[in-house]
């Protein structure tokens, strides 16, 4: 009888840690799965211009990263008319974070200057 519970006991004991184990690995998978994916949502970020269907000229976008990824200076590589543009580069299913609606807003909303700073 006590070789038996001792075996239930063992048996039961690796299952546990097998569980355990378990649970760690898929949560490991998941994290780097979405290391991966951040990291590919910056490249991207960062080749968009270079896409086939990126809707403007590559020369006029300039990459910023934060807190909007590009703007672009629409018409400016051809000499025409400048149209400005903050451009933000999503990829799947990924939405505008608080502050990159408040600057949406702010655009929307015409809260936009010009100015110049002369350094002494």
């Amino acid at each position: 009888m006590g070789v038996v519970l001792f075996l239930a006991g063992l048996f039961l004991g690796f299952a546990i840690a097998y569980l355990v184990l378990e649970i760690r690995y898929r949560a490991a998978l998941r994290s780097l799965s979405r290391s991966f994916d951040v990291k590919k949502g910056r490249i991207v970020e960062q080749l968009a211009p270079y896409l086939r269907y990126f809707p403007y000229d590559p020369h006029d976008a300039r990459f910023v990263g934060s807190p909007v990824d590009f703007i672009v200076f629409d018409g400016l590589n051809a000499g025409k008319e400048v149209t400005i543009r903050f451009v933000e580069v999503k990829s799947g299913k990924a939405v505008l974070n608080d502050n990159e609606r408040r600057i949406k807003e702010a655009v929307e909303k015409k809260r936009v200057s010009f100015e110049v700073f002369r350094s002494q």
